[in-house]
């Protein structure tokens, strides 16, 4: 939704909520305070307490609000033909979509985020995995056992199929990402996910 379409409350809350996420993720959650959330939001400490009751259920929200950034993904995922002549390529452009999104320095900072508070906050990060990576993951097993029905792809578990591909596409590139910083080298897309997509029909294609 365009920001000229929200009332002047959606806009506090929409606020607020992209204020503690840049807060969150500069200064770590302890780092953070309700008062440098309301600063940099350009509103009261009192209207942040009316749009969230503490800072806990504010993180929460920063967190799960991201979950639908998936959704493009998953309806890829879905819409994967069972055409032979149109399988590498559909699974080329998966493959730099969903690698494309996970690198963007947004997500790593999140995943960083999440990861340095899971122990703090559990439920919530075992929500943003299910309702993110892990939906991805059995829409592409589904997909991939639909692919193996047709005779495209043979497999005997597309659970493990589909946890294959995605470590072909993400596993190298993301650990890079995430433990190099803003400083590491830029990811090649479409090379890297070539490669994933060649190796991975090496493996699972029909004969």
């Amino acid at each position: 939704m365009d920001t000229v379409d929200l009332s002047r409350t959606e806009r506090k809350h929409r606020a607020i909520i992209d204020a503690a996420t840049a807060t969150f993720v500069a200064k770590g959650y302890a780092g953070t305070s309700m008062d440098e959330i309301a600063r940099v939001a350009a509103v009261s400490k009192q209207t942040v307490y009316k749009h969230f009751a503490d800072k806990e259920r504010l993180f929460a929200e920063v967190v799960l609000s991201t979950t639908d950034r998936v959704d493009g993904i998953v309806s890829l995922v879905a819409d994967i033909s069972a055409d032979a002549d149109d399988l590498e390529p559909k699974l080329q452009v998966l493959a730099e979509q969903l690698l494309g999104a996970v690198v963007q320095p947004g997500t790593i900072a999140l995943r960083r985020l999440v990861i340095a508070n899971a122990e703090q906050f559990p439920d919530v990060s075992a929500s943003w995995y299910e309702e993110g990576f892990e939906r991805v993951l059995l829409t592409l097993a589904d997909s991939f056992a639909r692919l193996s029905d047709a005779g495209l792809l043979r497999m005997d578990d597309s659970a493990m199929a589909a946890q294959h591909f995605a470590a072909l596409v993400l596993w190298i590139p993301v650990n890079r990402a995430m433990f190099h910083g803003a400083g590491g080298d830029p990811v090649d897309v479409a090379e890297q996910a070539a490669i994933a997509v060649r190796t991975f029909l090496a493996a699972y294609a029909a004969a």
